[in-house]
Protein backbone atom coordinates (compact mmCIF):
# COMPACT_ATOMS: atom_id res chain seq x y z
CA UNK A 1 0.00 0.00 0.00
CA UNK A 2 1.78 3.51 -0.66
CA UNK A 3 0.77 6.35 0.98
CA UNK A 4 -0.15 9.88 -0.89
CA UNK A 5 2.05 11.72 1.58
CA UNK A 6 5.18 10.66 -0.56
CA UNK A 7 4.01 12.64 -3.34
CA UNK A 8 3.25 15.89 -1.13
CA UNK A 9 6.99 15.73 1.30
CA UNK A 10 9.80 17.25 0.71
CA UNK A 11 12.14 15.20 2.86
CA UNK A 12 11.12 11.50 4.20
CA UNK A 13 12.17 12.08 7.86
CA UNK A 14 12.92 8.84 9.44
CA UNK A 15 14.83 9.41 13.13
CA UNK A 16 17.83 10.87 14.43
CA UNK A 17 20.19 10.13 17.20
CA UNK A 18 21.63 6.65 18.63
CA UNK A 19 20.98 4.02 16.81
CA UNK A 20 21.59 1.94 20.00
CA UNK A 21 20.01 3.69 22.47
CA UNK A 22 18.33 2.64 25.13
CA UNK A 23 15.28 5.56 24.99
CA UNK A 24 13.45 5.71 21.83
CA UNK A 25 10.96 9.00 21.47
CA UNK A 26 7.77 8.47 19.63
CA UNK A 27 6.43 11.54 18.00
CA UNK A 28 3.05 12.17 15.74
CA UNK A 29 4.37 13.52 12.16
CA UNK A 30 6.89 15.64 10.58
CA UNK A 31 5.89 19.56 10.81
CA UNK A 32 6.91 22.28 8.26
CA UNK A 33 10.48 22.04 9.31
CA UNK A 34 10.99 18.93 9.90
CA UNK A 35 10.01 18.18 5.86
CA UNK A 36 12.20 20.71 4.84
CA UNK A 37 15.02 19.35 7.36
CA UNK A 38 14.90 15.99 7.09
CA UNK A 39 14.88 15.58 10.60
CA UNK A 40 12.20 15.33 13.50
CA UNK A 41 11.52 17.63 16.12
CA UNK A 42 13.39 20.89 14.87
CA UNK A 43 11.06 23.27 15.00
CA UNK A 44 9.40 24.90 18.15
CA UNK A 45 8.55 21.85 19.46
CA UNK A 46 12.11 19.96 18.92
CA UNK A 47 13.63 23.27 20.64
CA UNK A 48 11.36 22.53 23.56
CA UNK A 49 11.67 18.49 23.52
CA UNK A 50 15.58 19.28 23.33
CA UNK A 51 15.20 21.63 26.46
CA UNK A 52 12.83 18.79 28.14
CA UNK A 53 15.85 15.95 27.89
CA UNK A 54 18.22 18.76 29.09
CA UNK A 55 16.14 18.83 32.46
CA UNK A 56 16.84 15.07 33.03
CA UNK A 57 20.61 14.95 31.71
CA UNK A 58 19.75 13.70 28.06
CA UNK A 59 20.83 15.37 24.84
CA UNK A 60 19.84 14.67 21.69
CA UNK A 61 22.62 12.32 20.95
CA UNK A 62 21.87 9.97 23.87
CA UNK A 63 18.15 8.99 22.06
CA UNK A 64 16.61 8.14 19.39
CA UNK A 65 13.77 10.56 17.54
CA UNK A 66 11.45 8.99 15.42
CA UNK A 67 7.78 9.84 14.39
CA UNK A 68 4.48 7.32 13.78
CA UNK A 69 4.17 9.16 10.15
CA UNK A 70 7.53 10.24 7.88
CA UNK A 71 5.94 12.47 5.90
CA UNK A 72 4.47 15.59 6.93
CA UNK A 73 0.43 15.81 6.65
CA UNK A 74 -0.57 18.65 4.61
CA UNK A 75 -1.22 21.64 6.73
CA UNK A 76 -0.06 20.02 9.47
CA UNK A 77 -3.07 18.00 10.04
CA UNK A 78 -3.26 14.77 12.29
CA UNK A 79 -2.86 12.00 10.37
CA UNK A 80 -5.53 9.69 9.16
CA UNK A 81 -5.62 6.44 9.90
CA UNK A 82 -4.88 4.87 6.55
CA UNK A 83 -1.80 7.27 6.75
CA UNK A 84 -1.09 5.34 10.02
CA UNK A 85 -1.42 2.29 9.22
CA UNK A 86 0.17 2.57 5.86
CA UNK A 87 3.79 4.18 8.06
CA UNK A 88 3.73 1.98 11.00
CA UNK A 89 5.81 -1.16 9.27
CA UNK A 90 8.33 1.28 9.17
CA UNK A 91 8.05 2.69 13.01
CA UNK A 92 8.22 -1.67 13.81
CA UNK A 93 10.96 -2.08 12.07
CA UNK A 94 12.51 1.02 13.50
CA UNK A 95 11.74 -0.24 16.95
CA UNK A 96 12.77 -4.19 16.07
CA UNK A 97 16.51 -1.75 14.83
CA UNK A 98 17.05 -0.21 17.46
CA UNK A 99 16.13 -2.12 20.06
CA UNK A 100 15.42 0.25 22.67
CA UNK A 101 14.73 -0.35 26.50
CA UNK A 102 12.44 2.60 26.98
CA UNK A 103 9.70 4.16 24.68
CA UNK A 104 8.45 7.75 25.26
CA UNK A 105 5.53 8.79 23.44
CA UNK A 106 4.72 12.02 22.64
CA UNK A 107 1.02 12.49 22.43
CA UNK A 108 -2.36 10.86 21.66
CA UNK A 109 -1.76 9.37 17.74
CA UNK A 110 1.54 7.87 19.30
CA UNK A 111 -0.19 6.39 22.54
CA UNK A 112 -3.10 5.12 20.13
CA UNK A 113 -0.65 3.38 17.43
CA UNK A 114 1.45 1.85 19.79
CA UNK A 115 -1.20 0.66 22.18
CA UNK A 116 -4.15 0.04 19.71
CA UNK A 117 -6.68 2.03 20.97
CA UNK A 118 -8.04 5.13 21.46
CA UNK A 119 -6.61 6.47 24.81
CA UNK A 120 -7.54 9.08 27.09
CA UNK A 121 -4.11 11.20 27.91
CA UNK A 122 -5.48 11.62 31.20
CA UNK A 123 -5.82 7.93 32.50
CA UNK A 124 -2.53 7.18 30.44
CA UNK A 125 0.10 9.76 30.95
CA UNK A 126 2.84 8.82 33.18
CA UNK A 127 1.86 5.09 33.55
CA UNK A 128 4.74 2.90 32.94
CA UNK A 129 3.37 0.02 30.53
CA UNK A 130 4.55 -2.73 28.64
CA UNK A 131 4.98 -2.61 24.71
CA UNK A 132 6.17 -5.41 23.20
CA UNK A 133 8.75 -6.25 26.16
CA UNK A 134 9.79 -2.70 26.51
CA UNK A 135 8.75 -0.25 28.96
CA UNK A 136 6.39 2.48 27.62
CA UNK A 137 6.17 5.74 28.51
CA UNK A 138 2.82 8.44 27.38
CA UNK A 139 3.10 11.99 27.88
CA UNK A 140 1.83 15.17 26.30
CA UNK A 141 3.09 16.02 23.07
CA UNK A 142 5.81 18.85 23.63
CA UNK A 143 3.47 21.06 20.69
CA UNK A 144 0.87 20.81 23.06
CA UNK A 145 3.13 22.38 25.88
CA UNK A 146 3.45 25.28 23.93
CA UNK A 147 -0.77 25.93 23.07
CA UNK A 148 -1.07 25.44 27.18
CA UNK A 149 1.85 25.80 29.52
CA UNK A 150 -0.32 24.63 32.81
CA UNK A 151 0.90 20.87 31.06
CA UNK A 152 4.64 21.77 31.51
CA UNK A 153 4.16 20.06 35.44
CA UNK A 154 2.71 16.90 34.46
CA UNK A 155 5.69 16.48 31.69
CA UNK A 156 7.98 18.08 34.56
CA UNK A 157 6.46 14.75 36.83
CA UNK A 158 6.76 12.03 33.65
CA UNK A 159 10.25 12.73 33.14
CA UNK A 160 11.45 12.39 36.55
CA UNK A 161 9.94 9.39 36.87
CA UNK A 162 11.69 8.18 33.31
CA UNK A 163 15.41 9.38 34.24
CA UNK A 164 14.69 7.11 37.25
CA UNK A 165 14.19 4.30 35.42
CA UNK A 166 17.06 4.73 32.43
CA UNK A 167 19.31 5.07 35.79
CA UNK A 168 18.19 1.81 36.89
Amino acid sequence: MRCELGATRNKFVFGTGDPNADLLIIGEAPGRDEDAQGEPFVGRSGKLLTTILESIQLSRDDVFIANILKCRPPNNRRPSTSEVDTCEVYLHKQIELINPKYILALGLTAADTLLKEKCVMKDIRGEILDYRGKKLMITYHPSALLRNPNLKRPVWEDMKKLKELLVN
